[in-house]
């Protein structure tokens, strides 16, 4: 397989680190080929905006990202750095997004990465979401650490079921853009652990990589399962995420 790894986290010396390193060595061991966008150490730019359009704009007098972004995807004139992420992005069979948990989601650094490389047009398009979305037959796996213990993301835990905390990235950006979605490698406050606990998290993650072509996925319901108003059918047990019958 073709593996992007996408790290966000400032540290070199962080467990977040360690864990995009040990990846990349468990994979290119296993024979796969991997590529890391480490956005903080390219100073990447996460604030989507003019400077993302280098040709000539559909509405110089009105800016809307969705509609320049799908004309300047069509005729090649995004930025370079978008170009440049978007290529690694089309060539892999399996993205990861290692990032700590911060006030409950990714980095501001990982969601501008999101905002801009999962481009209209690229990532997304009328009539091609979910079950039709442009990602199909990709797969991809969140990688992330917490300041706080497992049982704080247990389902009656304080912060709440940790696939709850994630159903934005899973299924709002991975799932939305055609994904199959691989459960969440999750480490728990490696910053209280001592040097073989944190240890054991790596190894855990490795044996999770090497396996992973026979994780199964996680469960979004198909589209059959929707009515005209996107909604569940009635008699539909809602399954995924934090999804619920009414």
């Amino acid at each position: 397989m073709n593996v992007l790894i996408v790290h966000a986290h400032p540290e070199p010396r962080s467990f977040n680190a360690a864990l995009k390193d040990r990846a990349v060595e468990t994979l290119r061991d296993a024979g796969h080929e991997v590529v890391v966008s480490d956005l903080y150490a390219a100073g990447f730019d996460p604030v989507a905006g003019l400077g993302d359009f280098t040709g000539t704009r559909v509405d110089p007098g009105y800016l809307s990202l969705p509609r320049e972004q799908a004309a300047a995807f069509e005729a090649g004139t995004l930025s370079y750095d978008l170009m440049a992420e978007q290529a690694k992005l089309a060539a892999a069979d399996l993205l990861i997004l290692q990032f700590p948990i911060w006030w409950f989601g990714m980095p501001a650094i990982l969601k501008g990465w999101a905002d801009r490389v999962f481009a209209r047009g690229f990532a997304y398009a009328a009539g091609r979401k979910y079950d039709t979305g442009m990602f199909r037959g990709k797969l991809a796996l969140v990688s992330a650490t917490t300041g706080t213990a497992a049982d704080t993301y247990a389902p009656d835990g304080i912060d709440g079921d940790i696939l709850s905390v994630l159903w934005p990235i899973h299924n709002g950006l991975l799932r939305y853009t055609g994904f199959d979605v691989l459960p969440p490698f999750m480490a728990y406050m490696p910053g209280r652990l001592d040097a073989s606990g944190r240890a054991a998290q790596l190894d855990a993650y490795a044996e999770r990589l090497r396996t992973i072509t026979v994780t199964p996925r996680l469960f979004f319901h198909p589209a059959e399962d929707y009515g005209p108003d996107e909604r569940l059918k009635p008699g539909v047990l809602a399954r995924s995420g934090v999804q619920r019958n009414v």
